[in-house]
């Protein structure tokens, strides 16, 4: 079973493809590529497994690929460039389109060259990992990281199509499955406490990679994203909410080496440190917080910050941060469950309390 979604974006709008064995359906790409010439850019853990899948759907194109190397600590703009010396090399047109197979990493670097391209070219995204499946290869944020801050360098740029090929999961570590459904959390908690309640009952069924209750949880998560993205392209209101967790977690991402934690950790810790705040501003119930904690801890991710990050640090952290305005921090939080909202409204003595809190 297949499904197909859309991100209504009017001349810009694009089909989401979720399904078993679509990587190597000809079909699903020839419709977006923008002419001829085409490059995989992918990475040396994804190459071995799938790459030759993805050239053989690609039948009568002139196709190169970039290897780049498989880590977050590579989403680097040296790094980047690469994918610029494989176009120059090939002698690559306005006209080529860039295919992002791999994970998040792999999708943002690939989706900023594309946006970069010769002033921009076409890209179609290919994600292979769970994160990537539900989140990151939708919407169209692209970039790579500073060593001050992550994700700081980057573009705006949608993809003509996204193939979520599902039967890509079962290649994937356990460690990667779970930082995956972070995102998944993520969509509960700011938009559908019915789909959190189902999370909560079908934990297990996704840990031990049911296929049609990952196929669900992918499908209901790029609903919901690509509603979001749908009414607020770039950022300028709602999009935000997409970001619950994501300042915490971002600079627990910097401040322990890029790496170190996966994002989906990062994130998880963070939405439970969303959750403590909210609860201090009076918002969410101790229950809740429990709650929240109980179901990311269920996913085998983080409830807790790392130690060695302490109160001055993080907030020097969280100033580098895309939804700072004039120099003022905003968070992400949770007015109940299912309901999220973005605030400047933070008292410092409460946000210090939540960065003092490790243990609950």
């Amino acid at each position: 079973m297949g499904w197909n979604l859309t991100v209504a974006l009017g001349v810009r709008s694009y089909p989401i493809h979720i399904g078993s064995g679509l990587l190597s359906d000809p079909d699903l790409y020839r419709p977006y590529l923008a002419g001829s010439q085409v490059m995989i850019v992918t990475n040396e853990t994804v190459a071995p497994l799938y790459l030759d899948a993805v050239r053989a759907a690609l039948p009568e194109r002139e196709t190169r690929e970039v290897v780049l190397p498989d880590g977050e600590q590579y989403k680097t703009l040296e790094v980047w460039n690469r994918i610029f010396d494989g176009l120059l090399a090939a002698r690559f047109g306005r006209d080529c389109t860039l295919i992002a197979l791999g994970g998040g990493v792999v999708g943002d670097m690939a989706g900023f060259a594309a946006a970069c391209y010769q002033r921009g070219v076409a890209f179609i995204q290919v994600p292979t990992t769970l994160l990537a499946q539900v989140d990151s290869s939708v919407g169209g944020k692209t970039g790579i990281n500073h060593p001050a801050g992550k994700n700081m360098i980057g573009a705006f740029h949608q993809p003509r199509a996204v193939i979520a090929d599902t039967a890509t999961l079962t290649t994937l570590p356990q460690r990667e499955l779970a930082a995956g459904l972070a995102e998944v959390v993520k969509y509960g908690l700011i938009h559908d406490a019915d789909f959190l309640g189902w999370l909560e009952a079908h934990m297990a069924e996704l840990l031990a990679r049911d296929m049609d209750a990952l196929a669900y949880v992918i499908r209901r998560s790029c609903e919901i994203k690509a509603e979001i993205v749908a009414a607020d392209e770039l950022e300028a209101g709602q999009r935000a909410l997409l970001n619950l967790g994501h300042t915490f977690g971002h600079a627990i991402e910097t401040g322990t080496g890029y790496g170190a934690w996966l994002h989906g950790e990062a994130v998880g810790a963070g939405m439970c440190m969303a959750a403590d705040l909210s609860a201090r501003m009076g918002w969410l119930g101790g229950a809740d917080v429990e709650r929240i904690r109980r179901l990311v801890a269920s996913a085998g991710l983080p409830v807790d910050p790392p130690p060695e990050l302490g109160v001055d640090r993080f907030l020097e952290l969280m100033s580098v941060d895309k939804k700072v305005i004039e120099g003022r921090m905003r968070l992400v939080l949770l007015h109940h469950l299912g309901n999220a909202l973005v605030t400047a409204e933070i008292d410092s003595g409460l946000l210090h309390a939540t960065l003092s809190n490790r243990s609950g």
